[in-house]
């Protein structure tokens, strides 16, 4: 029996960002789709400053939430990846044309004509809406299966968080033992990154403005060492040695110190998407031979490596669970960065008529 098309959630009306009971219908099932039951949705960055319109794109009413657990509760006709009853994960975006150069080289992430998991126009002109909602439907190619042995609350972040560091490690030859590893940054991205680069074998070094998270930097995540970059003797003793840097740093901040840090040839990747314009003194790359690269998620055979990769290494994130009442706190505390490091919604558990009312 077809299920109802009526989905729940919350929504931000406007760039207050404050999020409201919502009621909304799926988009049309297709015989290639899978509809999810949503039991888990990671609150990432991106979520706040959509709903905040900070980068100007939002396209109100915005259901947020592209870091999506569940279990699928129907298939359609034509789906061989997924049964029901499967525990699947959804991450950034939803479609992609499938037949462009990027999408042939499994990079759906950087299609032209990829639609973002919420806040975005399917090809019809419907809004998608995100993972703050109970129910989800979604083409089965851009769903991925979930490890048993991974808890799902603790593997949603994995779903954006844990494929934007996993992708630099791999893609620039990071992840790889002996290599030494910078990381900028120590909040939902950067500790993720600690993690897989300390799972590839390479050597970790924290890079961050205060010392507050030292020893958990260190004694919990396995970090190497630890530098401050406000510190010049620190940085300049730490010039030169760095195969490459990941920067989550969502806060404006020089490039110039860090690219310091690298050796010859080495990179830096920026991953955390400062919204003003960076001045880079060229001459400081070309005499290093030195690279500054962006890199953004990862194409969905990416996804499904990384997850693997968690579970065979014991990767997750540290998350706080929230409820669907406790979402507003979150984004505010978030903001503020106190988080250690991920909110993740138990949607399921957690959803109401009260709270899903219109």
């Amino acid at each position: 029996m077809e299920q109802s098309k009526m989905a729940f959630g919350l929504k931000a009306r406007d760039a207050t960002g404050v999020l409201s009971p919502f009621s909304f219908t799926l988009r049309d099932k297709r015989d290639d789709d899978i509809t999810l039951k949503i039991l888990y949705c990671g609150i990432c960055h991106t979520d706040l400053s959509t709903i905040k319109n900070e980068w100007g794109n939002a396209r109100y009413p915005v259901v947020p939430g592209h870091e999506i657990v569940g279990v699928v509760t129907e298939v359609g006709s034509s789906v061989q990846k997924f049964k029901v009853g499967d525990s699947v994960g959804v991450g950034y975006y939803i479609s992609s044309c499938l037949s462009c150069d990027n999408c042939k080289q499994d990079w759906e992430n950087y299609c032209p004509k990829i639609v973002k998991t919420f806040n975005h126009s399917h090809p019809d002109g419907t809004t998608t809406y995100g993972g703050f909602s109970d129910k989800f439907v979604v083409n089965e190619h851009f769903a991925v299966r979930i490890p048993t042995n991974l808890p799902l609350d603790k593997v949603a972040p994995l779903m954006c968080a844990g494929i934007t560091v996993y992708t630099p490690l791999k893609e620039h030859g990071l992840g790889q033992p002996g290599k030494h590893v910078g990381v900028v940054g120590l909040g939902g991205l950067g500790h993720l990154a600690v993690k897989f680069a300390k799972a590839f074998g390479a050597k970790v070094t924290v890079i961050s403005t205060s010392t507050s998270k030292e020893k958990e930097a260190i004694e919990k995540l396995g970090a190497d060492s630890f530098i401050v970059s406000r510190d010049p003797e620190q940085m300049k003793a730490a010039m030169g040695t760095m195969d490459g840097i990941l920067d989550t740093a969502s806060a404006d901040h020089s490039l110039m110190p860090l690219i310091a840090l690298l050796k010859i040839r080495g990179k830096l990747i920026a991953l955390g998407g400062m919204t003003k314009p960076v001045e880079i003194g060229m001459f400081h790359l070309m005499l290093g031979a030195k690279i500054v690269a962006g890199s953004i998620i990862g194409g969905v055979k990416g996804i499904q490596e990384m997850l693997y990769f968690a579970e065979e290494h014991n990767i997750t994130a540290d998350v706080e669970v929230v409820g669907m009442d406790d979402v507003n706190v979150a984004m505010e505390r978030l903001q503020k960065g106190d988080v250690r490091y991920r909110f993740v919604i138990d949607v399921a558990n957690t959803i109401t008529m009260s709270n899903s009312r219109i």
